[in-house]
């Protein structure tokens, strides 16, 4: 059975994976902070990074460590190619066995998509940024390494903050109005649904480059709407405005989304609907 090392496996993402994919793999799992059955690892911290991998000594690392907060890189952008850029080399540093990156998105700039694995990139934001300069290393420097773009990442269990879907439920159930772009186009992923993918490329060794979003291309204000609809909520709370009207420190690929083509015919996958997927979040809060 391979090892397999999840860093940033505290987030809503790392949570499905490992749910996903524990019956299959022996998970490592790890955080910049963890409890005292995780491994705590800061990737930033080559020494660590380091010692942590002689210790353990994993077949695959899927690399789910990122600064993600699209705002906070703008902000802060030495903190950013630190974790996103610099992380990624320590990670990689000594170690030749098949690593993961997930990527994203934004390192398009929202003119021209949804956009497949051959496009041009032209990323607007430090994120965006950070994000695309750790591909093209990893494309140039990692022979074994696999790289998946999404998008629109949502999940919704108990301990889950951030997450879109959590976010316009609990608002909604509480009455209170919330302004949603209507300008931002993306096929928003379920975190259970990617991670399947994820399980698929390491059981397979699938390397390269590859897209995956869910079925639907969607704008965030139709998103909420789907969201309102399926948790049976008053979808009358929810104002359009556009992205413009919040004056954000970054600037944000407004015609995005990804193409799944390549690897829906590559490895079998099908991706599901928006709504197919809501209705199985739903189910499971109700168990």
């Amino acid at each position: 059975m391979k090892s397999v090392l999840i860093t940033g496996a505290y987030g809503q993402l790392g949570e499905a994976c490992v749910k996903n994919l524990k019956l299959n793999f022996n998970l490592l799992i790890s955080g910049r902070t963890a409890p005292e059955n995780g491994i705590q690892l800061d990737i930033t911290d080559g020494n660590s990074v380091s010692r942590v991998l002689v210790e353990i000594d994993p077949d695959v690392i899927l690399n789910l460590a990122a600064m993600t907060n699209v705002d906070g890189c703008e902000n802060d952008p030495e903190m950013a190619r630190a974790i996103n850029v610099d992380g990624v080399k320590n990670l990689c540093d000594g170690f030749d066995g098949h690593f993961i990156q997930l990527s994203t998105d934004y390192v398009f700039d929202g003119t021209g998509g949804p956009y497949s694995e051959n496009d041009k990139t032209n990323p607007i934001s430090v994120y965006g940024k950070t994000k695309l300069e750790a591909d093209e290393w990893l494309s140039a420097q990692h022979e074994k390494t696999t790289i998946l773009r999404a998008n629109v990442l949502y999940g919704y269990t108990r301990r889950t903050e951030a997450s879109f879907v959590k976010w316009v439920v609990d608002s909604l159930s509480n009455d209170q109005q919330i302004k949603v772009v209507n300008d931002q186009w993306n096929n928003p992923t379920w975190t259970e649904s990617l991670a399947s993918v994820i399980g698929i490329l390491i059981k397979n060794e699938a390397l390269g480059l590859y897209h995956y979003g869910d079925k639907d291309l969607l704008n965030r204000y139709e998103f909420a709407q789907i969201i309102a609809k399926v948790f049976d909520l008053n979808d009358s709370l929810i104002m359009p405005v556009s992205t413009a009207e919040l004056n954000q420190p970054a600037p944000r690929p407004l015609k995005s989304g990804l193409k799944s083509e390549n690897i829906e015919s590559a490895l079998g996958i099908v991706p599901k609907s928006v709504e197919t997927c809501l209705q199985e979040i739903r189910k499971q809060l109700s168990l």
